[in-house]
Protein backbone atom coordinates (compact mmCIF):
# COMPACT_ATOMS: atom_id res chain seq x y z
CA UNK A 1 0.00 0.00 0.00
CA UNK A 2 2.92 2.42 0.15
CA UNK A 3 4.26 1.75 -2.76
CA UNK A 4 0.97 3.33 -4.30
CA UNK A 5 0.70 6.04 -2.25
CA UNK A 6 4.06 7.06 -3.31
CA UNK A 7 3.54 7.22 -6.72
CA UNK A 8 0.82 9.03 -6.38
CA UNK A 9 2.31 11.72 -4.32
CA UNK A 10 4.85 11.89 -6.86
CA UNK A 11 2.71 12.71 -10.21
CA UNK A 12 0.84 14.92 -8.04
CA UNK A 13 4.03 16.96 -7.51
CA UNK A 14 5.31 17.15 -11.05
CA UNK A 15 1.63 18.56 -12.07
CA UNK A 16 2.17 21.27 -9.28
CA UNK A 17 5.25 21.95 -10.91
CA UNK A 18 4.65 22.18 -14.43
CA UNK A 19 1.68 24.16 -13.27
CA UNK A 20 3.91 26.43 -12.00
CA UNK A 21 6.23 27.05 -14.48
CA UNK A 22 3.92 27.83 -17.25
CA UNK A 23 2.16 30.44 -15.34
CA UNK A 24 5.84 32.08 -14.71
CA UNK A 25 6.29 32.13 -18.37
CA UNK A 26 3.10 33.61 -19.34
CA UNK A 27 3.22 36.43 -16.64
CA UNK A 28 6.98 37.21 -17.54
CA UNK A 29 6.10 37.37 -21.00
CA UNK A 30 3.44 40.18 -20.55
CA UNK A 31 5.84 42.03 -18.78
CA UNK A 32 8.05 41.99 -21.37
CA UNK A 33 5.42 43.28 -23.75
CA UNK A 34 3.91 45.80 -21.48
CA UNK A 35 8.03 47.30 -20.66
CA UNK A 36 8.37 47.65 -24.62
CA UNK A 37 5.13 49.66 -25.17
CA UNK A 38 6.26 52.09 -22.33
CA UNK A 39 9.42 52.55 -23.62
CA UNK A 40 8.53 53.54 -27.38
CA UNK A 41 5.49 55.44 -25.85
CA UNK A 42 8.15 57.37 -23.94
CA UNK A 43 11.25 57.60 -26.91
CA UNK A 44 8.28 59.41 -29.46
CA UNK A 45 8.50 63.13 -29.32
CA UNK A 46 5.72 65.44 -28.65
CA UNK A 47 5.93 67.04 -32.14
CA UNK A 48 5.51 63.30 -34.07
CA UNK A 49 2.44 62.70 -31.91
CA UNK A 50 0.75 65.62 -33.11
CA UNK A 51 1.90 65.09 -36.77
CA UNK A 52 0.67 61.31 -36.61
CA UNK A 53 -2.96 62.86 -35.71
CA UNK A 54 -3.16 65.35 -38.36
CA UNK A 55 -4.56 63.98 -41.80
CA UNK A 56 -2.10 64.50 -44.97
CA UNK A 57 -1.89 65.04 -48.15
CA UNK A 58 0.91 65.37 -50.98
CA UNK A 59 0.91 67.79 -53.54
CA UNK A 60 1.61 68.34 -57.25
CA UNK A 61 3.71 70.31 -58.82
CA UNK A 62 2.26 73.18 -60.93
CA UNK A 63 4.01 75.85 -63.01
CA UNK A 64 4.45 79.81 -61.15
CA UNK A 65 1.61 82.11 -61.31
CA UNK A 66 1.42 85.64 -61.02
CA UNK A 67 -2.13 87.03 -60.53
CA UNK A 68 -1.34 90.74 -61.10
CA UNK A 69 0.15 89.84 -64.62
CA UNK A 70 -2.20 87.25 -65.49
CA UNK A 71 -5.53 86.09 -65.34
CA UNK A 72 -6.85 83.03 -63.97
CA UNK A 73 -9.75 81.10 -63.84
CA UNK A 74 -11.80 80.28 -59.91
CA UNK A 75 -14.18 77.23 -59.58
CA UNK A 76 -17.38 77.07 -57.23
CA UNK A 77 -19.16 73.50 -57.11
CA UNK A 78 -22.33 74.42 -55.79
CA UNK A 79 -24.51 71.95 -53.89
CA UNK A 80 -21.72 69.45 -53.09
CA UNK A 81 -23.81 66.07 -51.36
CA UNK A 82 -20.86 65.69 -48.43
CA UNK A 83 -23.41 64.97 -45.77
CA UNK A 84 -21.51 63.01 -42.32
CA UNK A 85 -23.83 60.71 -40.35
CA UNK A 86 -22.86 58.45 -37.53
CA UNK A 87 -23.54 55.12 -38.96
CA UNK A 88 -23.82 52.22 -36.35
CA UNK A 89 -20.48 53.05 -34.32
CA UNK A 90 -18.90 54.61 -36.86
CA UNK A 91 -19.08 58.34 -38.51
CA UNK A 92 -19.06 58.08 -42.30
CA UNK A 93 -19.92 60.21 -45.44
CA UNK A 94 -22.84 58.97 -46.73
CA UNK A 95 -23.44 57.26 -50.24
CA UNK A 96 -26.66 56.17 -52.21
CA UNK A 97 -24.61 52.44 -52.09
CA UNK A 98 -23.61 51.82 -48.86
CA UNK A 99 -26.25 53.91 -46.80
CA UNK A 100 -29.51 53.14 -48.74
CA UNK A 101 -31.55 51.29 -45.78
CA UNK A 102 -29.80 53.99 -43.66
CA UNK A 103 -31.13 56.81 -45.34
CA UNK A 104 -34.49 55.41 -45.81
CA UNK A 105 -35.12 54.57 -42.31
CA UNK A 106 -34.34 58.43 -41.98
CA UNK A 107 -36.87 59.40 -44.52
CA UNK A 108 -34.10 61.00 -46.88
CA UNK A 109 -33.87 59.96 -50.80
CA UNK A 110 -30.67 58.14 -51.28
CA UNK A 111 -30.60 59.51 -55.16
CA UNK A 112 -29.83 62.71 -53.64
CA UNK A 113 -26.97 61.15 -51.81
CA UNK A 114 -24.17 61.26 -54.92
CA UNK A 115 -20.76 62.47 -53.39
CA UNK A 116 -18.95 60.96 -56.42
CA UNK A 117 -20.50 63.92 -58.54
CA UNK A 118 -17.97 66.26 -56.37
CA UNK A 119 -15.01 64.18 -56.41
CA UNK A 120 -15.07 63.39 -60.38
CA UNK A 121 -15.26 67.11 -60.26
CA UNK A 122 -12.69 68.04 -58.07
CA UNK A 123 -10.64 65.68 -60.23
CA UNK A 124 -11.57 67.48 -63.82
CA UNK A 125 -10.15 70.70 -62.32
CA UNK A 126 -6.76 69.30 -60.76
CA UNK A 127 -6.05 67.31 -63.89
CA UNK A 128 -6.36 69.43 -66.57
CA UNK A 129 -3.82 71.91 -68.63
CA UNK A 130 -4.84 74.80 -67.14
CA UNK A 131 -4.16 73.82 -63.88
CA UNK A 132 -0.72 72.08 -64.04
CA UNK A 133 -0.05 75.58 -66.17
CA UNK A 134 -0.72 77.61 -63.20
CA UNK A 135 -3.66 79.78 -64.21
CA UNK A 136 -6.35 77.96 -61.83
CA UNK A 137 -6.57 80.96 -59.04
CA UNK A 138 -9.02 78.76 -57.04
CA UNK A 139 -11.44 76.07 -56.00
CA UNK A 140 -14.12 76.17 -53.79
CA UNK A 141 -16.63 73.46 -52.68
CA UNK A 142 -20.20 74.31 -51.14
CA UNK A 143 -21.65 71.21 -49.87
CA UNK A 144 -25.63 71.29 -49.55
CA UNK A 145 -25.88 71.55 -46.43
CA UNK A 146 -23.76 75.17 -46.32
CA UNK A 147 -20.52 74.29 -45.49
CA UNK A 148 -17.69 76.26 -47.73
CA UNK A 149 -14.27 74.55 -48.02
CA UNK A 150 -11.58 75.76 -50.19
CA UNK A 151 -8.91 73.01 -52.48
CA UNK A 152 -5.91 74.41 -52.93
CA UNK A 153 -4.56 73.78 -56.67
CA UNK A 154 -1.75 71.69 -56.16
CA UNK A 155 -2.95 69.43 -54.27
CA UNK A 156 -3.15 65.41 -54.86
CA UNK A 157 -6.63 64.56 -54.56
CA UNK A 158 -7.08 60.71 -53.92
CA UNK A 159 -7.73 59.15 -56.93
CA UNK A 160 -10.00 56.20 -55.53
CA UNK A 161 -13.44 57.05 -53.86
CA UNK A 162 -12.71 55.44 -50.75
CA UNK A 163 -9.55 57.36 -50.02
CA UNK A 164 -11.26 60.58 -51.22
CA UNK A 165 -14.50 59.83 -48.36
CA UNK A 166 -11.88 59.57 -45.48
CA UNK A 167 -9.97 62.58 -46.68
CA UNK A 168 -13.86 64.54 -46.67
CA UNK A 169 -15.05 62.66 -43.41
CA UNK A 170 -11.75 64.06 -41.82
CA UNK A 171 -11.67 67.57 -43.26
CA UNK A 172 -15.39 68.06 -41.86
CA UNK A 173 -14.44 66.88 -38.67
CA UNK A 174 -11.01 68.36 -38.22
CA UNK A 175 -11.63 71.20 -40.39
CA UNK A 176 -8.29 71.19 -42.49
CA UNK A 177 -5.76 68.64 -44.08
CA UNK A 178 -2.28 69.85 -43.57
CA UNK A 179 0.48 68.63 -46.27
CA UNK A 180 2.91 65.83 -46.01
CA UNK A 181 5.90 66.97 -43.59
CA UNK A 182 4.06 70.60 -43.78
CA UNK A 183 2.19 72.58 -41.97
CA UNK A 184 0.35 73.86 -45.27
CA UNK A 185 -3.38 73.75 -45.30
CA UNK A 186 -4.08 72.03 -48.51
CA UNK A 187 -7.71 72.11 -47.69
CA UNK A 188 -9.51 73.99 -45.05
CA UNK A 189 -13.54 75.01 -44.12
CA UNK A 190 -13.71 78.83 -44.41
CA UNK A 191 -16.41 81.30 -43.64
CA UNK A 192 -19.43 82.48 -45.91
CA UNK A 193 -20.14 83.72 -48.29
CA UNK A 194 -17.69 82.47 -51.20
CA UNK A 195 -18.25 86.01 -52.52
CA UNK A 196 -15.93 87.61 -50.47
CA UNK A 197 -13.01 85.46 -51.85
CA UNK A 198 -13.41 86.32 -55.59
CA UNK A 199 -11.31 89.33 -56.98
CA UNK A 200 -13.39 92.10 -58.15
CA UNK A 201 -12.20 92.31 -62.19
CA UNK A 202 -14.33 88.89 -62.47
CA UNK A 203 -17.38 87.21 -64.58
CA UNK A 204 -19.00 84.89 -62.63
CA UNK A 205 -20.61 82.69 -65.16
CA UNK A 206 -23.12 79.85 -63.72
CA UNK A 207 -23.89 76.74 -66.16
CA UNK A 208 -27.87 75.15 -66.62
CA UNK A 209 -29.23 73.09 -69.13
CA UNK A 210 -32.73 74.97 -69.09
CA UNK A 211 -30.50 78.01 -69.31
CA UNK A 212 -31.72 79.53 -73.11
CA UNK A 213 -28.74 81.00 -73.68
CA UNK A 214 -27.07 78.23 -75.70
CA UNK A 215 -23.04 79.12 -76.63
CA UNK A 216 -19.85 77.41 -77.59
CA UNK A 217 -17.96 77.98 -74.66
CA UNK A 218 -15.06 78.55 -77.05
CA UNK A 219 -16.07 81.21 -78.38
CA UNK A 220 -17.84 82.26 -75.80
CA UNK A 221 -14.93 82.59 -73.51
CA UNK A 222 -12.34 83.45 -76.51
CA UNK A 223 -14.75 87.38 -76.76
CA UNK A 224 -14.11 88.10 -73.15
CA UNK A 225 -11.60 90.67 -72.49
CA UNK A 226 -7.58 89.27 -71.35
CA UNK A 227 -7.55 91.29 -68.10
CA UNK A 228 -10.86 89.70 -66.90
CA UNK A 229 -10.93 86.94 -64.23
CA UNK A 230 -13.23 84.46 -64.62
CA UNK A 231 -15.41 82.58 -62.15
CA UNK A 232 -17.24 79.61 -63.23
CA UNK A 233 -20.33 77.97 -61.11
CA UNK A 234 -21.27 74.57 -61.35
CA UNK A 235 -24.06 72.14 -59.85
CA UNK A 236 -22.20 69.27 -58.34
CA UNK A 237 -25.97 67.86 -57.01
CA UNK A 238 -27.74 64.32 -59.16
CA UNK A 239 -31.16 66.89 -59.43
CA UNK A 240 -32.44 70.28 -60.13
CA UNK A 241 -30.38 73.70 -60.98
CA UNK A 242 -27.78 76.22 -59.31
CA UNK A 243 -29.47 79.60 -58.73
CA UNK A 244 -27.37 81.85 -57.02
CA UNK A 245 -27.81 85.53 -56.92
CA UNK A 246 -23.85 86.24 -57.34
CA UNK A 247 -24.16 84.97 -60.38
CA UNK A 248 -23.90 87.67 -63.72
CA UNK A 249 -25.26 84.96 -66.24
CA UNK A 250 -26.43 81.79 -66.81
CA UNK A 251 -25.08 79.87 -69.87
CA UNK A 252 -26.24 76.28 -71.80
CA UNK A 253 -22.90 74.95 -73.33
CA UNK A 254 -25.07 71.92 -74.96
CA UNK A 255 -27.84 70.63 -76.27
CA UNK A 256 -27.78 67.38 -74.33
CA UNK A 257 -27.36 67.39 -70.05
CA UNK A 258 -24.05 67.39 -69.26
CA UNK A 259 -22.30 65.47 -66.08
CA UNK A 260 -20.23 68.19 -63.81
CA UNK A 261 -17.50 66.46 -64.93
CA UNK A 262 -17.95 66.75 -68.37
CA UNK A 263 -18.97 70.63 -68.12
CA UNK A 264 -15.84 71.23 -66.36
CA UNK A 265 -13.69 69.92 -68.94
CA UNK A 266 -15.52 71.69 -71.82
CA UNK A 267 -14.88 74.92 -69.60
CA UNK A 268 -10.74 73.89 -69.12
CA UNK A 269 -10.62 73.06 -73.17
CA UNK A 270 -12.57 76.47 -73.89
CA UNK A 271 -9.74 78.51 -71.47
CA UNK A 272 -6.54 76.35 -72.63
CA UNK A 273 -7.22 77.28 -75.95
CA UNK A 274 -7.74 80.85 -75.15
CA UNK A 275 -4.45 81.19 -73.27
CA UNK A 276 -3.02 78.63 -75.80
CA UNK A 277 -2.21 75.75 -73.05
CA UNK A 278 -1.28 72.41 -75.13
Amino acid sequence: MVRPYALKGRKRKKREENYDKEDTEQIGEEETVDTTRKEETVNIPAEEKEAENLPELAGIPIQPYDQKSQSGAIFILEKASLEVAKVGKNYQLLNSDDHANFLKRNNKNPADYRPDIAHQAILAILDSPLNKAGRLRALYVKTEKGVLFEVKPHVRIPRTYKRFSGIILQLLQKLSITAVGKREKLLRVIKNPVTQYLPVSSLKIGFSFSSEKLVDIGDYIAAVSDDVNFVFVVGTMAHGKIDKDYVDEYLSISGYPLSAAGCISRICYGLEQKWRIL
